[in-house]
Parts: C-alpha cells; sequence; structure tokens
C-alpha cells in the first residue's frame, strides 16, 4: 500500500470541497442563515427589543444550524486542514515507520516505532520521490530508510557503510572503509529475544559513530554465491567476505545484525532517488517504552 499517494489523493479531494465550500456552499449558507434571521427578527420585534432571552437563544441557534455545514462537508472539507498537515509534516518534516525485522538489531528492535527525518538529506516531490531542493547527503554510520532496491514498494532501513567513491571491504566480519579498519570492542554475549539465539555483540566505530552490532560466530563471513540476487559492478566476493567500489550517487548499507539482514551484500547499493530519510529516534515501543530514545 502506497500510504503517501492514498493521503496525497486525500488532500486534494479534500481540498476541492474545502475550495467549493469556501468559494459556493458557505457564501449560500450565510444568506440564506441571513434570510431566516430578519424574517424571526421581523416576527419577534417586540420580545427581541425588550431583550427576552429566550427569543435571542432561539435567534442564535436558527442562525448556527443554516451556518453549519452538512455532514457531507463536514467529513471532506471539515477534514481538509487536519489531513494537509498531517501530508505536509509526513512529507517533508518527519515520517513514522515501524520496524518489522532483527535486521538492525541490538540497534533498533522489533517493534520500535521510529521517527524518520525527511529533510537532512534534501526535500523531495511527495509521492515522487524526486529531489528539488538538496540540502545534504547520509555519511557513513547513518541509519537511513530507503525504497528496497529489488521492490521500491517496500521500505528498508539499514546502515550506511559506503558513500560514493568509498572502497568497502568485509573480512570476517569486519569492515574495512578504503582500506582503515573500522574498529570493534571485545564480544560480549547478546540474546535475540525473537529467536533466543545468543549473537556476538560488539561496539563498532563507523567514520566516528560508535555503535551496537552483533555477528553470530557460527555463520561464515563469506556471502553464498546462491544469495546474490543482483551482482554489482565494482563487487568482488571471495572465501572471507568481498570488497566493493562505491558509484557516484550510491550508497552501500548493511544491517547492524550481520549474519542476519539481506542488505547491499545480496542485492547491491542504495540509489540517492530510493532514500526516504535519516532514522533519528525511537518515539514508542508497546512492548518495552524504556527503549523510547535516540540512538547511534
Amino acid at each position: 500500500m502506497n500510504f503517501a499517494l492514498i493521503l496525497f489523493i486525500l488532500t486534494v479531494v479534500t481540498g476541492v470541497f474545502w475550495v467549493a465550500d469556501r468559494r459556493v456552499f458557505l457564501p449560500k449558507r450565510r444568506e440564506a442563515a441571513r434570510a431566516a434571521v430578519t424574517a424571526f427578527e421581523a416576527a419577534n420585534r417586540e420580545a427581541i427589543d425588550r431583550g427576552d432571552a429566550r427569543v435571542i437563544d432561539q435567534r442564535n441557534d436558527m442562525e448556527a444550524r443554516a451556518l453549519r455545514q452538512p455532514w457531507w462537508l463536514e467529513y471532506t472539507a471539515g477534514l481538509f486542514p487536519v489531513i494537509a498537515i498531517v501530508f505536509l509534516l509526513r512529507s517533508f518534516l518527519f515520517e513514522p515507520f515501524r520496524i518489522p525485522s532483527g535486521s538492525m538489531l541490538p540497534t533498533l528492535h522489533v517493534g520500535d516505532f521510529i521517527l524518520v527525518n525527511k529533510y537532512d538529506y534534501g526535500l523531495r516531490i511527495p509521492v515522487l520521490n524526486t529531489k528539488f531542493l538538496p540540502i545534504g547527503s547520509p555519511e557513513r554510520g547513518d541509519v537511513v530508510v530507503f525504497h528496497y532496491p529489488m521492490d521500491e514498494s517496500v521500505d528498508y532501513i539499514k546502515r550506511v557503510v559506503g558513500v560514493p567513491g568509498d572502497t568497502v571491504e568485509y573480512r570476517n566480519k569486519v569492515v574495512f572503509v578504503n582500506g582503515v579498519e573500522q574498529k570493534q570492542s571485545e564480544p560480549r554475549d547478546f540474546v535475540d529475544e525473537n529467536t533466543l539465539v545468543t549473537l556476538s555483540e560488539r561496539d563498532e566505530t563507523l567514520n566516528g559513530v560508535t555503535h551496537l552490532m552483533t555477528v553470530d560466530p557460527r555463520r561464515p563471513s563469506a556471502v553464498h554465491p546462491g544469495a546474490v540476487m543482483r551482482r554489482e559492478e565494482g563487487c568482488k566476493y571471495n572465501s572471507e567476505g568481498f570488497i566493493c567500489t562505491v558509484p557516484e550517487g550510491r550508497y552501500f548499507v548493511m544491517g547492524d545484525n550481520r549474519d542476519n539482514s539481506e542488505d547491499s551484500r545480496y542485492w547491491g547499493f542504495v540509489e540517492d532517488r530510493q532514500l526516504v530519510g535519516r532514522a533519528v529516534l525511537i518515539w514508542a515501543n508497546f512492548s518495552d517504552m524504556s527503549r523510547v530514545g535516540g540512538f547511534n
């Protein structure tokens, strides 16, 4: 479901009714209200002149009923301001997402609701996702949401490991960027609550950003050739992992749960046009509200 398209259509439809109400229907209601009030006042002039509260209340109630939107306008034109504000906020400022899988453990857990900053990487035309105002670009270490390159109707979330021009190497479960090893801490145990599998958790420093990541010591570092869905030029696979050179306008991304993540190792680079935004905040997890807050 393309929620952005649905919200855009709702904004346009309710906006048409809102304009029609302001230009056509509201003036007619005002004219009808004036005529009704004039007739009522003429019939009840003496009571109004002496300040009869009951009659004056009747006049005010009659005027309010005459000005009230009919139900079909309440549910169209009446909702336009709310829908328009939601559409603008979601398109240009922040968009909410829910984490559906454990590919970003231990940074993000299944059930985390996150906010994605929509303007850090440039403003884009809603629905089309075409950038019209460049502002910034992803940096190594950013957690980004993007349209899955193999099916752009699906959104994925991963960490940027390589930016345009970088050479990214994954060797024995360690990342090297442009030949520089991205340091990892001593391992410690981490239990995946969904699978009850014990993984090796480490702190990894990527471009100065220290974040959590996990590996599964029982699984090989190499990518099985049969698992590669799209082989990119400039990527070479070997028994220890792989080495890739990132082309202009594209990004190499990986999940923090390194041995349980379908990422650029399997389907290639993320294009700039596929970016949605940068994940910045966990705003809810109804199974564990202590997780609310920022993350690296």
